[in-house]
């Protein structure tokens, strides 16, 4: 059975038109909640007998054994509405809803491992503007919910929406702590023997929902920081700021004459690093540091990239030894590989960095401070952190075509195609991908040098003109 309604990454879309209304919400909380109820703690692989040891307590003070779920959201002005409908449809379902606001996606997935709850679920659009919102969920492990337990929620939507008896409705409270809970998680995550002394950083929230989260953790590790994009007021997430606008952190960090600033994304699971002079590192760059520190502590088995990872990334892992793997573009696609080779470190080139040794999600905080933990433990600069890795020049082009247009068919594309392999050799790589939302193809090219990439793909991308 496909899904019609949970995408990469939950349910997403424009607030105010469908699925993103209060009805359609409402609907989804009812349909979780009765997945949930039914199958108790089956999400996940953790032992049913501590799924009560954390739930609310109910009047008389006894532990309730109803399923429990934690509510995150970042800093948009229609979580307050969203969050709403979620407890509703929960409640009505018979399932206890912890409330925390504004929290970084990451901190959701840890304080429903930690809390021992049925799952947690997160009210963000992510790096969106602040018009668009959705709604993902965790399992009990913290990790993305299995597609068999997403099919069955959007099996329950199908059907009318009830409500328990009054005795049994699930009550709601807030977690009055989650916020400093998360803040000693992230701390953890840095070595004991080292900290952040000397070290004058910009810490850019994106207006999102880290603007009280990750500032601390690194001030409380000894860090000089100037916080940006800390100042939310419903409307301003990711507008000009966090990981899609680097400029602004860029201007920051030379204004400032800080070492290096770090920015995140509305939710603070996407992680940009900005140098002194004002460099930006992007996700495969970070990727490639994370795992040559942890190579100084042991082996690493091997990393998990995606199609669009440069292939300079490729290339340097494996002058270290290191094997590389690619996954479908989608930090979920790239977690199930790493489950599946039992390997720990991946990530996508805009930023979604995971660490399985720390956490069980992408989380920009954490991956950060492995970043500082090298810098700090050798004396080095990022730029010579990553010395061993040659970046190669990417051109990116989009082709609009007829939708339900066959591609990989089409013959003066496959001719194209071959003379360009032929010219690149091992020197390079061509993706040619379809958009899932768009009638477009994306044709990107890497190769030695700007230009060679440049005609390349335009090359490419005038073969498909008359398709």
């Amino acid at each position: 059975m496909g899904r019609k309604y949970f995408g990469t990454d939950g349910v997403r879309g424009r607030v105010g038109e469908a699925p993103i209304t209060p009805d359609f919400v409402m609907r989804l909380g009812y349909a979780a909640g009765r997945v949930l109820a039914g199958a108790g703690r089956k999400t996940s692989a953790a032992p049913v007998d501590n799924a009560a040891s954390a739930q609310p307590a109910s009047a008389g003070g006894r532990a309730s054994t109803r399923p429990a779920v934690i509510i995150g959201k970042d800093t948009r002005i229609s979580g307050y509405m969203l969050e709403a409908s979620l407890e509703a449809g929960l409640s009505a379902a018979g399932v206890d809803v912890l409330l925390c606001g504004p929290l970084p996606t990451p901190a959701v997935a840890y304080l429903t491992r930690a809390l021992r709850l049925s799952a947690g679920i997160v009210i963000s659009a992510s790096h969106n503007p602040f018009d668009d919102n959705g709604i993902k969920f965790f399992s009990a492990d913290g990790d993305k919910l299995p597609d068999s337990v997403e099919i069955a929620i959007e099996a329950e939507l199908e059907q009318p929406i009830g409500c328990v008896p009054s005795a049994a409705l699930g009550r709601a409270r807030r977690v009055n702590d989650a916020a400093g809970r998360y803040i000693e998680f992230c701390k953890r995550t840095f070595p004991a023997n080292l900290d952040l002394k000397g070290l004058r950083m910009v810490v850019d929230c994106a207006n999102g929902a880290a603007y009280h989260t990750a500032p601390h953790v690194f001030h409380e590790l000894g860090a000089d920081v100037i916080t940006i994009g800390a100042s939310p007021n419903g409307f301003n997430i990711n507008e000009k700021l966090g990981a899609t606008h680097p400029a602004t952190l860029q201007a920051a960090v030379r204004e400032h004459r800080a070492a290096l600033g770090v920015a995140v994304d509305g939710d603070a699971d996407r992680l940009i690093m900005v140098d002194a002079d004002g460099r930006l590192y992007n996700g495969d760059e970070l990727l490639y540091l994370i795992v040559r520190e942890r190579l100084h502590h042991g082996p690493v088995a091997g990393a998990v990239g995606t199609l669009m990872s440069n292939l300079g990334l490729e290339q340097a892992l494996s002058r270290l030894g290191v094997g590389f793997a690619r996954a479908r573009v989608g930090d979920r696609y790239v977690l199930e590989m790493l489950r599946e080779r039992g390997w720990l470190y991946g990530g996508e080139s805009s930023g979604h960095l995971l660490c399985l040794d720390h956490h069980s999600t992408g989380d920009a905080t954490i991956s950060a401070l492995q970043v500082l933990a090298s810098l700090q433990r050798t004396g080095r600069t990022l730029a010579e952190l990553t010395d061993g890795l040659q970046m190669m020049p990417q051109t990116l082009i989009n082709v609009r075509v007829e939708r339900g247009f066959d591609w990989q068919s089409y013959a003066p594309l496959a001719k194209a195609k071959a003379e360009v392999e032929r010219e690149l050799a091992d020197q390079g790589r061509i993706l040619i991908r379809a958009s899932g939302t768009e009638p477009l193809l994306r044709v990107m090219v890497e190769a030695r040098s700007a230009q060679l990439a440049e005609q390349a793909a335009q090359q490419l991308a005038s073969s498909l003109k008359a398709a």
